[in-house]
């Protein structure tokens, strides 16, 4: 099988702060990691790899320093890698980033599955997978959290609902967007990541002219959408202190619970 796997390199969360001046993101000293749900789909895509044969190559878009991240999953048994990094793809929304994304898949060439993980924790929009197999028209399948079977021709998934699961056989070449659900990501090994830190490592860099994109398609300039601002809402905490007896207090709470719809 030929598996594309789509990862992303995001600030760690729990560590990011916002500039209350500017109201931007405070990256400066910020550990960046590889997005969590991507690990899954990197777990995912590998596994599949040793059950069936074929290669994995991971695409990732961002700035240079992205290329950690594709070492990283080249750490994890990834075959090769490209990364998508030109300051004409800055500032790119969700349909930006999906056309740039299906821009590079096409110029990979013939695939079977493209992976990637449901959502990125620093925009939680859910959109590139989406996106990405709407722009190639190929079948998609979302919030999967079990790969039954592969065939030459199809794939039976089961995919997370609410209340229970939906099982689906979708035909291929397919999207599937994965959960945390789905397995549990390997370390990646050292020798393989010395290996994916060398000059010769199979990584690409590609740029728009790379894609044969016009810059007015991509980055900011091909965005749909913008953030005018970005900010961090005050929690303004309000309570009551109750005084009397304990039966009175007791029916002025009942009454203000019932008032409130609360019981």
């Amino acid at each position: 099988m030929n598996i594309i796997v789509l990862v992303k390199q995001v600030p760690d969360t729990t560590e990011v702060k916002l500039d209350p001046k500017t109201g931007n993101l405070i990256r400066e000293g910020i550990e960046s990691i590889i997005n969590p749900d991507d690990r899954y789909a990197i777990e995912a895509a590998v596994s599949l790899k040793e059950r069936h044969g074929g290669k994995v190559t991971a695409i990732s878009m961002g700035p240079p320093q992205a290329i950690d991240a594709i070492s990283e999953a080249m750490g994890m048994g990834v075959d090769q890698g490209i990364l998508l990094s030109d300051k004409a793809f800055a500032g790119a929304d969700t349909w930006a980033t999906s056309f740039t994304l299906g821009k590079a898949i096409e110029k990979v060439g013939e695939f079977d599955l493209i992976i990637c993980g449901r959502q990125a924790i620093d925009g939680d929009t859910a959109q590139i997978g989406p996106q990405v197999a709407d722009y190639l028209d190929v079948p998609q399948v979302t919030y999967v959290f079990d790969i039954e079977k592969v065939e030459e021709d199809g794939i039976v998934v089961k995919r997370r609902l609410e209340d229970g699961f939906e099982r689906i056989q979708c035909s291929l070449p397919a999207l599937l967007t994965v959960i945390g659900e789905l397995n549990e990501p390997r370390y990646p090994l050292v020798d393989r990541l010395l290996d994916a830190c060398k000059e010769k490592a199979p990584i690409a860099v590609w740029n728009a002219a790379d894609l044969g994109v016009q810059v007015s398609e991509v980055g900011l300039s091909g965005s749909l959408t913008q953030v005018i601002k970005t900010f961090a809402p005050k929690v303004e905490r309000q309570g009551q202190i109750l005084e009397g007896d304990t039966q009175t207090v007791v029916g002025e709470l009942l009454g203000k619970l019932k008032e409130n719809r609360l019981i």
